[in-house]
């Protein structure tokens, strides 16, 4: 099922970002997925900055999966960024994350975090995981305008 919308990940680990790019092709969960590699580079992306600078804000971006361990900027400061910044609030970012300290998991949602994924180790659990999260925020949920 395409929906004609676009999904960001924003994930260090290649061998994640591949699982979670394949298990969302699989299920044609979205149109495009943009991958980046840093929270540095996320905002850049989403901000028209830095090596995006000519790049326009992709007005089909309707959802941001987040790892919190990045290089540069960290998920939850990129998190808040997001959150705080009127073109961005309403975007659901879910995070896709290997941290299950509950330390994080509070920061997440205080922070304006849709949803928090622990990432599981099984390929077929990740992908089961990813693909729900993808179904249900880019298909099911239709934020408010």
């Amino acid at each position: 099922m395409n929906t004609g919308t676009d999904i960001l990940l924003v994930e260090d680990s290649i061998n994640d970002a591949e699982l979670t790019i394949r298990a969302l092709k699989r299920k044609n969960v979205c149109n495009k997925i943009h991958h980046v590699l840093d929270g540095e580079e996320a905002l850049d992306f989403i901000f028209s900055r830095g090596t995006y600078i000519d790049q326009p804000f992709p007005a089909s971006l309707k959802l941001i999966l987040l790892d919190i361990k990045l290089p540069k900027i960290d998920g939850l400061e990129v998190l808040k960024v997001l959150k705080a910044h009127e073109k961005t609030k309403l975007i659901p970012v879910v995070m896709l994350t290997s941290s299950n300290q509950e330390p994080d998991i509070a920061e997440s949602y205080k922070s304006g975090a849709n949803s928090y994924i622990v990432k599981p180790v099984a390929f077929d659990k990740f992908v089961e995981a990813v693909v729900d999260v993808g179904m249900y925020w880019v298909i099911r949920n239709q934020p408010t305008q």
